[in-house]
């Protein structure tokens, strides 16, 4: 396997991959046979630890290694990945194929002026649900292989941006022509979408900095800077996101900021003064200066001729500017804690690693769970066909969206509401720092996208680990023993920095049966500058305001619950006055349940009971179990959740209706597999998926359904977000648990549990049900640790493979930008 393969393997030397059990295979509970066994053995003799699983004649014994071995068996899985990404070759085939194609008119993107068509995005067009199915859960061949492809028509007076699939994939003789992607989209316009970023380079030369430099001499005096496009400025300018779109105008704002020059710092450093610009049509002449608004003193002017005449004037108040320093700096700062630089704990894996992986087909087993990874450009790494014992639960589990909606009094803060797809998780999933984003044992995964005739590959940019909680999955005292059961998890987890912003995704599994999504935020919040805009945040530093801020990140969840005919029930506590027979006709004040079904598309979007009284349950109600009550997992945010606080919003308009409510029932179809597309912000008010579409009515009633919930947080920035908000506090889950799915607690299979029995002083008898014994005197369990500190140095940035034209033997490292 080379290691410029789209998606590759890189396990760290410390980390191995273990076969950790067949095939969907159950552990079955030991025996009282099995627990003799053990006890003449003596449960720490090398090599007699036993794994139990279900086999066709009965239980059976399977031994494993103890902690002074290691495997490095890896897997096959059961069947190719439909989901793999395209591979360099075939990216560089279509590449070349699309510039033969002498109607798209095609310039190579280090040669394209504005008025030129380019190649956006090339990556693997996901198959249908329904074609997956049929090959995943029957004989019928892999579906056949496409390429999604974005072009920026720009060599026209309303350029477009333009979504086209082309296939089959690799490219051959078969590969006659392109087609332009529409199903998939609600706008019915060809899989087209208008290109408001066609003139972004001319928009900072022709228009942004002349305009800013027409002010240089009052920045100069206001702020000490200016920024006017030289090597030399000082401060920078960028403005609302997206830009407004009303009445046909296309208007934006624009602020300045301060640079701080040793830390990314500059969303920390708003200025407080903002020009209001129609950018409408591609002609700057035809553009137009609209006014200045000056923070400190709440005063539009309407033209810079006023708003230097205002400066000039003696009654002037000027205000100090925002300016970094330590304060702004990430490194160390202030009193070392007591004992802090002694080195803290630190997570091994004794044996090596007990999953499994098919590196090839990006395929993971765990303790009887499986699912496949894919990866794209727009919304990063996302999961599918996630098994337990062989049974599919979810189809696929991956990010839609993610919404950071600002609001406050100047027009930067109440005009910014950004959509992260547009500029992509995948691009910005930059190698993870060993021992800090995840344990030091964990296993990685390279991530690849395609950018500017190029495929870069972020080397160890997702990871997979086990983990030991720091609480037990069961524990009971009695007088007489003690039983208690290690709750061991698995995480897939990827970072991804858009702009200012760090995101952790983590995809959790446990071993009754749940399954857990979370996300934490980190990194520099965006801020306004203090003044008038008490009731928008708090004054947290000098002249800086903390800007209160909605995170709505969208995942689509599409359960699969023994079969595809499933309903929503919500079973609700809810007090009640009654009387009993044995009452004696007094009536009590007490609750019960209330048991409903979603019905309809009609009523498939609401919120979270108050006091959490409602149990959201996926539920099949054609598969009752023995006790005649429907199996299910219940969906359960264990942390704080959020939907969009602002109604109708007057940036997204229809950019973004998914985030208006906590949670999304709607019937599954090919025709609608993303809740938005990422360029829904270049027309927010026809955008290419509009949400509400996907409601029309139909019946939810044993149906394969898919629901859209939102994770989030209300984020109002405090003093203790600066430097960078902490993850500790802006974090977000939601956990999905078995419902009568399973006929008692699944979590009794392991073997990493003790029943200690105890009575009168004696000597305690310990029941360990095979386990290894690490305190046995036969044990041997030397561990070679070495610091992470050691392998920092080998941190890298991309490795970049040129496509256009196609050289690769010629792969060169660089880091890209987030700004």
């Amino acid at each position: 396997m080379g290691v410029l393969d789209c998606l590759s393997l890189r396990a760290i030397a410390s980390s191995v991959l273990v076969l950790s059990s067949l095939s969907h295979e159950a552990l079955a509970v030991p025996t009282k046979d099995h627990k003799a066994a053990w006890m003449r053995n003596g449960p720490g003799k090398k090599h007699i630890t036993n794994i139990f699983k279900r086999a066709v004649d009965g239980q059976r014994r399977a031994e494993v290694p103890d902690c002074a071995e290691t495997l490095t068996t890896t897997i096959k899985a059961p069947k190719a990945n439909p989901w793999a990404p395209l591979t360099n070759d075939e990216t560089a085939g279509v590449v070349e194929w699309l510039f033969a194609q002498e109607d798209l008119n095609l310039t190579v993107v280090e040669d394209a002026t504005a008025w030129d068509n380019s190649i956006v995005l090339v990556e693997a067009m996901w198959p249908n649900k329904t074609d997956v199915v049929a090959y995943l859960d029957g004989d019928a061949a892999i579906p056949t292989k496409y390429a999604h492809v974005l072009l920026s028509n720009r060599a026209s007076e309303e350029p477009t941006y333009a979504d086209i699939i082309v296939g089959p994939v690799p490219i051959d003789n078969t590969t006659t022509a392109w087609e332009p992607l529409e199903y998939p989209y609600t706008k019915k316009s060809g899989g087209t979408v208008r290109n408001l970023d066609a003139d972004n380079g001319v928009m900072y030369l022709e228009w942004i900095f002349p305009i800013a430099a027409s002010v240089a001499d009052i920045t100069l005096d206001l702020f000490n800077g200016t920024a006017t496009g030289e090597d030399n400025d000082t401060m920078a300018i960028w403005g609302i996101d997206p830009m407004w779109q009303d009445d046909g105008r296309v208007v934006r704002f624009d602020a300045f900021w301060n640079i701080d020059f040793n830390f990314d710092a500059g969303t920390l450093l708003p200025l407080g003064l903002y020009f209001l610009s129609d950018v409408t049509g591609r002609d700057p002449s035809k553009w137009k200066l609209e006014g200045w608004f000056y923070a400190p003193t709440n005063t539009f002017y309407p033209s810079t001729e006023e708003f230097r005449k205002a400066w000039e004037s003696e009654d002037f108040v000027k205000y100090p500017p925002n300016v970094g320093g330590d304060w702004t700096a990430t490194d160390q700062l202030g009193e070392i804690p007591p004992m802090d630089a002694v080195p803290p704990p630190v997570h091994v894996a004794p044996a090596g690693s007990r999953y499994a992986v098919d590196p090839e087909e990006k395929y993971i087993e765990w303790m009887g769970f499986s699912f496949y990874i894919g990866f794209t450009r727009d919304a990063g790494m996302g999961l599918y066909d996630i098994r337990f014992q062989g049974e599919r639960l979810i189809y696929e589990l991956s990010l839609q969206e993610a919404l950071a909606h600002y609001a406050g009094n100047d027009p930067m803060q109440s005009g910014t509401a950004y959509l992260d797809t547009y500029y992509g998780f995948g691009p910005y999933a930059f190698e993870l720092v060993k021992g800090y984003d995840c344990p030091a044992h964990a296993t990685y995964l390279n991530s690849s996208f395609y950018v500017d005739e190029t495929c870069r590959e972020h080397i160890d940019s997702i990871c997979m680990f086990e983990y030991d909680a720091d609480y037990a999955m069961q524990r009971h005292s009695t007088g007489g023993y003690v039983s208690i059961t290690k709750n061991t998890y698995f995480v897939v987890r990827y970072v991804a920095t858009v702009g200012n912003y760090d995101y952790t995704f983590s995809y959790s599994f446990f071993i009754d049966g749940s399954i857990a999504v979370e996300v934490r935020a980190s990194g520099y919040i965006q801020s306004a500058y203090f003044a008038n805009n008490e009731d928008y945040g708090f004054h947290i530093h000098d002249s800086l305001s903390g800007s209160m801020h909605d995170h709505v990140l969208n995942f689509k969840v599409d359960f699969d619950i023994l079969g595809q005919e499933n309903s929503v029930e919500l079973m609700t506590m809810v007090p009640t006055t009654t009387t009993y027979p044995w009452s004696q006709g007094r009536a009590r004040n007490t609750m019960k349940l209330e048991r409903t079904f979603i019905e309809t598309e009609d009523d498939g979007s609401f919120n979270w009971a108050p006091n959490s009284a409602t149990q959201v349950l996926v539920v099949n109600e054609k598969a009752r179990n023995e006790l005649g009550e429907y199996p299910g997992y219940r969906i359960l945010p264990y942390t704080g959740t959020a939907h969009s606080t602002i109604v109708n919003s007057s940036n997204l308009n229809n950019a973004a209706n998914w985030a208006n409510h906590d949670i999304h029932v709607t019937r599954q179809k090919d025709t609608e597999p993303r809740a938005t597309h990422s360029l829904n912000n270049q027309d927010t008010f026809d955008p290419p998926v509009d949400f509400r579409a996907f409601f029309d009515g139909e019946s939810l009633r044993d149906e394969d359904l898919v629901l859209w919930l939102n994770l989030g947080m209300h984020h109002v920035p405090h003093s203790g977000d600066l430097p960078n908000t902490v993850m500790t506090t802006a974090h977000s889950g939601i956990q999905f648990m078995p419902s009568n799915y399973f006929k008692g607690d699944i979590s009794r299979r392991t073997v990493q549990q003790v029943r200690i029995e105890f009575a009168d002083g004696e000597p305690a008898n310990v029941t360990r049900f095979g386990q290894f014994d690490a305190s046995s005197k036969d044990a041997t369990c030397k561990l070679d640790y070495t610091p992470v500190a050691d392998t920092l140095v080998d941190y890298k940035g991309d490795i970049v493979t040129r496509k256009f034209p196609y050289d690769p033997n010629n792969p060169f490292y660089e880091t890209g930008s987030i700004s």
